[in-house]
């Protein structure tokens, strides 16, 4: 009996492991569901496209790489909200909205690349 349950027990966890090898969107806000799904057919770029999650002022924000040459990289609230660009265009300083995004943005983690 006892075997069972460990044998059971690691099945669930080799199970739980493998489905979050896969870089997924599921559980984002459906705009930027939206978003991604348009850049996938966009070309390939360097550095790749990608939506990063960040805790800003303690809430979930998603950063937007949009690529190549003198374009914002956004800033949307899970509420699919425009918060600010906060590097990006032909300054590289972003739209001055959120300046204090990289100083003060933690728990970084990628939820999409498009390479």
């Amino acid at each position: 009996m006892r075997n069972r349950i460990v044998i059971s027990c690691a099945i669930f966890l080799l199970m739980s492991c493998a489905g979050n090898k896969k870089q997924g969107i599921s559980g984002m806000p459906p705009c930027l569901v939206t978003k991604i799904e348009g850049m996938k057919t966009d070309t390939k770029v360097n550095p790749p496209q990608s939506v990063t999650q960040y805790t800003y002022k303690g809430t979930a924000v998603f950063y937007i790489t949009t690529g190549c040459c003198d374009q914002f990289n956004p800033v949307y609230n899970s509420d699919c909200d425009y918060l600010g660009a906060p590097d990006g265009g032909i300054t590289g300083k972003g739209d001055g909205k959120i300046s204090d995004f990289f100083a003060n943005a933690t728990n970084k983690k990628v939820v999409w690349e498009n390479k």
